[in-house]
């Protein structure tokens, strides 16, 4: 299966659960699995969440990522990934002047 995220209607969402700012996102859902092409926008953030029955990968493909996952500060650029296993918390804040593009995997763990 080819998921092509040129062709997926793009949504804009202000606060992302809870955060602040903008995130536009094209994403493929199914029963199984979430899978997310998003831009988070200069300045924005998403809100803090917990995985709970999923876990989340994410991969920067351009920009710089601050993660707050769990107790700790983690900064991640472009190629590198940072991963939310299942029951912890996380959320993301884009502190550059620059847009932060990722892809976003949630797969359900049920």
């Amino acid at each position: 299966m080819i998921i092509d995220f040129d062709k997926i209607e793009e949504q804009k969402i202000q606060g992302f659960k809870g955060g602040k700012g903008e995130l536009d996102t094209r994403n493929y859902v199914d029963d199984k699995c979430k899978i997310m092409k998003s831009v988070l926008k200069p300045g924005a953030s998403s809100g803090l969440h917990t995985h709970q029955g999923n876990c989340e990968i994410v991969y920067v493909i351009s920009g710089t990522a601050t993660f707050h996952y769990d107790d700790t500060i983690e900064t991640c650029s472009a190629g590198q990934v940072h991963y939310c296993p299942m029951n912890h918390s996380h959320y993301m804040e884009n502190k550059s002047s620059d847009d932060l593009v990722y892809l976003a995997i949630v797969p359900e763990h049920h």
